[in-house]
């Protein structure tokens, strides 16, 4: 990480140096919770982090770090509009002394691109996860978050896409994992009484062994390849699984699931449960966590927690999981094949308990080695001083 003092000041200009990152909006997604991470490690640098977005629910979180937001209307993919930020971005950057300009996603990063450009500024990208590009221009549309300066991929599997689909030259790239707050995510810290008050909430029986599947109702996490891996092992009635997470609005795939669960008989064994607030409670509530998707995933935050909070953790052989999982704690399965994600079930539910709590420890140990919050924030201000001049590549 680069000292407080080459990141606070400049020698030349004498003035505290000025990050600001670009993004759609301010939801409550990894991206949007990365770029707060990030905005935080530059204040308490002793720098300034700006934001400009279209807003959202972790503005009230950039605030109280000591970030600043700037509202523009980032999210939009209209030409006129993505044009017109050029010149709202330059005036802002001129305004407020901005140093580097950080893009977080496509459409905000043409606007940023080309302000940087003018202004004679760096420019560099965060690319978190591959792009689907069915056409030449689409292609070429995406090619914008390849196009920095810098570019962080959040995984070697990133990296490599992003190397191969768009020959960014390899000593442009810089890998900066996905971050976990080790803290939040400890078992030690997560009360006996938080777990009782989430398993009493959500009504759970006495005496079951629980699959976990947290992520947002959408078909291609895998939800539907679960229940049928749970229709292949009816026989195990000590097994309870709860697939956690919001439809946002994909009512009709919830609907498919539901009845996925009827006709297979598997209403007392497979429920289908809301948002939950407090995750590290419902990973402790967990024996297994299953991480189930069919599409290349750019990280797997959702593996990164679970074994922060030591459980077992089945993914899909296909994207980056394959980095994230720890070396001999989990199992690995082929995307969309209920049978094999049933034959790792049985055998993840099959461990015995020392043999379970000796790869859980080591799933732990493994993400702190790697995955902390802390990583990647003096990761990315590693990046920030490279372009400053202020340190070597790292």
């Amino acid at each position: 990480m680069m000292s407080e003092d080459t990141l606070s000041t400049q020698e030349v200009e004498q003035k505290p140096v000025t990050i600001l990152q670009v993004l759609p909006a301010l939801g409550a997604g990894g991206a949007e919770r990365g770029c707060v991470d990030v905005a935080a490690a530059i204040v308490q640098a002793g720098a300034r982090a700006l934001v400009t977005s279209e807003g959202g629910l972790l503005e009230h979180d950039l605030r109280r770090v000591g970030g600043e937001h700037v509202t523009l209307p980032l999210a939009s993919k209209n030409p006129l509009v993505m044009y017109r930020n050029v010149d709202r971005l330059v005036e802002l950057c001129r305004a407020e002394g901005v140093d580097i300009i950080h893009a977080r996603s496509r459409a905000p990063a043409w606007s940023a691109r080309a302000a940087a450009r003018r202004l004679g500024i760096p420019y560099m990208t965060t690319v978190h996860a591959p792009y689907n590009a069915k056409s030449g221009l689409k292609r070429f549309y995406n090619s914008i978050m390849a196009r920095g300066d810098r570019v962080i991929a959040i995984s070697q599997y990133v990296a490599r896409y992003v190397q191969e689909t768009y020959h960014t030259p390899p000593d442009l790239i810089r890998v900066v994992p996905r971050g976990v707050d080790v803290e939040n995510f400890d078992p030690e810290r997560v009360s006996a009484e938080r777990v009782i008050k989430l398993a009493s909430d959500w009504q759970l029986p006495d005496g079951k062994q629980v699959i976990l599947m947290p992520g947002r109702l959408t078909r291609w996490k895998g939800q539907g390849v679960l229940i049928e891996a749970m229709a292949r092992i009816s026989h195990r009635h000590d097994v309870l699984c709860l697939i956690v997470g919001d439809d946002q609005g994909r009512i009709a795939y919830r609907e498919e699931l539901e009845d996925q669960i009827k006709r297979n008989h598997l209403a007392n064994r497979v429920r289908l449960m809301s948002h939950c607030r407090d995750m590290a409670a419902a990973y402790k509530l967990a024996d297994i966590v299953v991480h189930a998707s069919t599409d290349p995933e750019g990280f797997g935050r959702v593996i990164a927690e679970a074994q922060a909070m030591e459980r077992l953790v089945i993914a899909t052989n296909i994207g980056a999981p394959p980095e994230v999982i720890a070396p001999g704690t989990g199992w690995l399965v082929p995307p969309g094949d209920a049978p094999a994600l049933a034959d790792a079930l049985e055998e993840a539910l099959s461990v015995s308990p020392d043999r379970r709590s000796q790869m859980a420890r080591q799933a732990r140990a493994f993400v702190c080695e790697n995955f902390t919050r802390e990583a990647m924030v003096n990761r990315t201000l590693g990046v920030y001083s490279e372009l400053l001049g202020f340190a070597e590549p790292v």
